[in-house]
C-alpha cells in the first residue's frame, strides 16, 4: 500500500513551527502589501505585526490565489516520490484556490494516471482549516488510512464551527466576501458583528454584540452551547494582532469546557486582509454549523 502525504495551503494559519516540525507541504497564496508581493508563508516573508500595523495606518492589502502551475509543482514533487496525496483546501466559498488545485489535479492525472490525489474543500479557513490538518495528521499517526481520514473530513466538515468578530466589516465588503448591505447593517450603531461560515463556506453576519467585551463573550457562548465531545477534540483561536483578547476568549471557554487542547495563533496576511486588525475567531467540532441570521441579541 502506498504511503500518503497530507498537504494544505497557507490559509490554514498554523504556527510555522508546527508546519516545519511535521514537514507539511503547502502552497502559498500571495499578499500585495505596500506595493510589494509577499508569499503568505506563516510570517516568514511578511511579519504579522508589521502587516497589521500597516493596515491600522490605512494600508489596503490585496490577495491572490496560487495558479495551477504553482500547485502542479508541489503535487508533482510528492507524486514523483510515489506517494498519494490528501490536500485540505481553504473554503471554495472564500477563495478560488480550490479551482486552481483541481486544474492542477487534472494535469497530474493526465501525466500520472495511477496517481491518487484527493482534495477536500474544508469550507472554512484560518485555524479552522488548521484544526482539520491537525486532526488528519493525528489520525494518520495512529494508523488511519487515506480513506479513513478522507471519510472523517468529509463527514465532519459541516460540524466544524467557525465564529468570528471583527472591528470593521468594510475589509470583508471590499474583498467581496460580504455584500454592501450586510456591511451596512452589521456596522450600524457601532455594534460588533458576529460572523460565521455557512454550509457553502461563505461568510454570514448572524448577530450584533454590544461592544468588544460582549463580542468575546458571544464567541465563548457559542463554543459552550455547540461543542461536542470536547475531551476528544481541539479548539483553535486566531486573532488579527489582538492576542490579549484571544487569551480572554480562551479563559472564558476553559471555565466551562475542557477540550483535548486549545491553541492560539495569528491570522495570516491573506485571511487577515479580510478580517482586519482586531479580528478574533474560534473553531471547534460541534453541532451542525449555523446557516441563518439571528435577529435578537442576547441579554
Amino acid at each position: 500500500m502506498k504511503d500518503y502525504i497530507i498537504m494544505t495551503d497557507s490559509c490554514c494559519d498554523l504556527p510555522r513551527e508546527y508546519i516545519e516540525k511535521n514537514n507539511i507541504p503547502f502552497v502559498s497564496l500571495t499578499c500585495r502589501f505596500k506595493n510589494e508581493e509577499y508569499k503568505d508563508d506563516f510570517g516568514t516573508s511578511l511579519d504579522y505585526k508589521t502587516f497589521y500595523e500597516g493596515m491600522r495606518e490605512g494600508e489596503v492589502p490585496k490577495t491572490s490565489q496560487p495558479n495551477a502551475e504553482a500547485f502542479y509543482k508541489v503535487l508533482k514533487e510528492i507524486i514523483d516520490k510515489h506517494n498519494d496525496i490528501l490536500y485540505i483546501c481553504v473554503s471554495s466559498g472564500l477563495s478560488g484556490t480550490y479551482n486552481s488545485a483541481n486544474i492542477a489535479k487534472n494535469m497530474i492525472k493526465d501525466e500520472y494516471p495511477e496517481a491518487r490525489l484527493e482534495i477536500v474543500d474544508i469550507l472554512t479557513a484560518s485555524l479552522g482549516q488548521g484544526l482539520m490538518v491537525m486532526k488528519a495528521l493525528e489520525m494518520k499517526e495512529q494508523g488511519a488510512s487515506l480513506d479513513e481520514v478522507l471519510g472523517y473530513l468529509e463527514n465532519t466538515k459541516l460540524k466544524l464551527n467557525t465564529y468570528i468578530i471583527v472591528d470593521d466589516l468594510n475589509h470583508l465588503k471590499r474583498g467581496g466576501r460580504i455584500s454592501t448591505a450586510a456591511a451596512i447593517v452589521g456596522s450600524m450603531l457601532s455594534l460588533k458583528p458576529v460572523l460565521t461560515l455557512n454550509d457553502e463556506g461563505k461568510v454570514l453576519v448572524i448577530r450584533k454584540a454590544k461592544g468588544r467585551k460582549s463580542g468575546i463573550n458571544e464567541l465563548a457562548k457559542y463554543v459552550i452551547e455547540k461543542v461536542e465531545n470536547p475531551e476528544e477534540n481541539y479548539i483553535t483561536i486566531c486573532h488579527g494582532d489582538s492576542e490579549a483578547d484571544a487569551e480572554r476568549l480562551k479563559e472564558a471557554i476553559l471555565k466551562e469546557v475542557t477540550p483535548k487542547g486549545i491553541s492560539i495563533n495569528f491570522i495570516g496576511p491573506v485571511v487577515g486582509t479580510y478580517g482586519g486588525p482586531g479580528a478574533l475567531a474560534v473553531f471547534f467540532i460541534g453541532k451542525h454549523r449555523q446557516n441563518h441570521i439571528i435577529d435578537v441579541q442576547r441579554n
